[in-house]
């Protein structure tokens, strides 16, 4: 295996530009994404928080426009060393200056190969103390990148490590994508039956307290077991039911609310972030989020589908007090008008929708195990212990 200086295996190695006017000249949607170090994790590309470009600004940045199999790095701040490739239907898109492109010279280094060699957890501890060590921030430089050595076993070896690894990506992220789309059908679902019901002129007007309930299980830090599963707001994606991350509770040092696998979780603090999902594990929670439950088992679809629906952010949002962090509280949830049709009905449509979540869940326990794979796999594949022909 050789082992070669990145910059003599790239044909381009470089970071991006703010555009002249800064934040103010971002769009919320458009033809040309600007991609920032807060859509660059290890574990892939992240949509949330990507903003858009004209295409007058896009042309000053021509120069860092990114290529379908470039390589991004991030080179300043806490998400130093952080890599990934970036999606084809992102592109096409430009990068700011807190975000490196490696283009690799494909004839002797596989784009894939380095993606995967940068965030391997030597890698990142390297990176990490190579830009630990300036007088200020965290920063990695373009001398730094092209001074990286790396291990570079042939060709039709990297491409096969890559396709080991890749596949079990791909698969985590179908299952990402079924869960959306399983998600969009279920909420498509719910606003037919219980929403745009033009038949529901009989049905009872009633308040969503009626059919839920905050549980209120108070956990002392003290007393939780440092392995129970925890989930905080940084855990909850926006605008999306399937909760797929957490952590534990082994730093915790205040007290949480404690919830049961099934019941949903809705953030308080800034409710416009949108942030409300069905537990995927028993566990405890930050307090700045809710733990909700139907007060029967009928009611399991309806109250979800209300509570995590755009109608209600937009009313928790108007009611919220706080101005800078705005918070919601259960009594306003609780108030929200609803009309309620017969209790058949409700559980008629848990049958549609139960099965769905079932599913989603399925997904998202799937995708970690085949993550834990794939991380137990890496080290080992980057360092020859274990060979892609085994």
């Amino acid at each position: 295996m050789n082992r070669v200086k990145l910059g003599d295996v790239c044909e381009k190695i470089g970071s991006g530009a703010t555009p002249r006017g800064g934040s103010d000249v971002y769009l919320p949607k458009g033809q040309i994404a600007l991609i920032r170090s807060q859509n660059v994790y290890n574990d892939g590309f992240k949509k949330e928080g990507l903003v858009y470009i004209t295409d007058i600004h896009a042309k000053e940045l021509d120069n860092v426009t990114v290529g379908p199999d470039d390589v991004l790095l991030n080179i300043t701040g806490d998400s130093v060393a952080r890599c990934c490739q970036v999606p084809t239907d992102v592109l096409p898109a430009r990068v700011n200056q807190h975000v490196a492109i490696i283009r690799p010279r494909k004839e002797k280094l596989d784009p894939r190969y380095l993606r995967y060699y940068l965030i391997e957890p030597t890698t990142q501890n390297h990176l990490l103390l190579l830009a630990g060590g300036g007088a200020t921030r965290n920063a990695l430089t373009k001398g730094m990148i092209e001074s990286l050595v790396i291990d570079l076993p042939p060709l039709p070896e990297q491409r096969a490590i890559a396709a080991v690894l890749g596949a079990l990506d791909d698969k985590i992220e179908l299952n990402r994508r079924m869960n959306r789309t399983l998600e969009a059908i279920a909420q498509a679902v719910f606003r037919h039956w219980f929403v745009e019901n033009e038949e529901a002129e009989g049905w009872e007007v009633g308040r969503l307290g009626d059919v839920a309930e905050n549980i209120r299980r108070t956990a002392n830090a003290d007393d939780v077991d440092p392995r129970t599963n925890y989930i905080g707001l940084e855990h909850m994606p926006r605008g999306s039911i399937a909760l797929s991350e957490w952590g534990k509770a082994s730093e915790l040092a205040s007290n949480k609310f404690i919830f049961k696998e099934g019941e949903f979780l809705f953030g308080k603090l800034r409710p416009y972030f949108h942030k409300v999902g069905i537990a995927p594990v028993d566990g405890v929670c930050s307090t700045d989020i809710l733990v909700i439950a139907p007060k029967s088992s009928e009611w399991y679809g309806f109250v979800l589908g209300h509570i995590s629906s755009e109608e209600l952010i937009n009313y928790t949002n108007a009611a919220s007090t706080g101005t800078k962090m705005p918070r919601t509280n259960w009594a306003d949830i609780a108030s929200y008008e609803v009309a309620i049709p017969p209790l058949k009905l409700a559980e008629k449509f848990n049958g549609i929708f139960l099965p769905m979540m079932q599913r989603i869940r399925g997904n998202i326990m799937q995708s970690r195990t085949l993550a834990a794979l794939r991380d137990a796999l890496l080290p080992r594949l980057m360092r020859g212990e274990v060979r892609v022909t085994e």
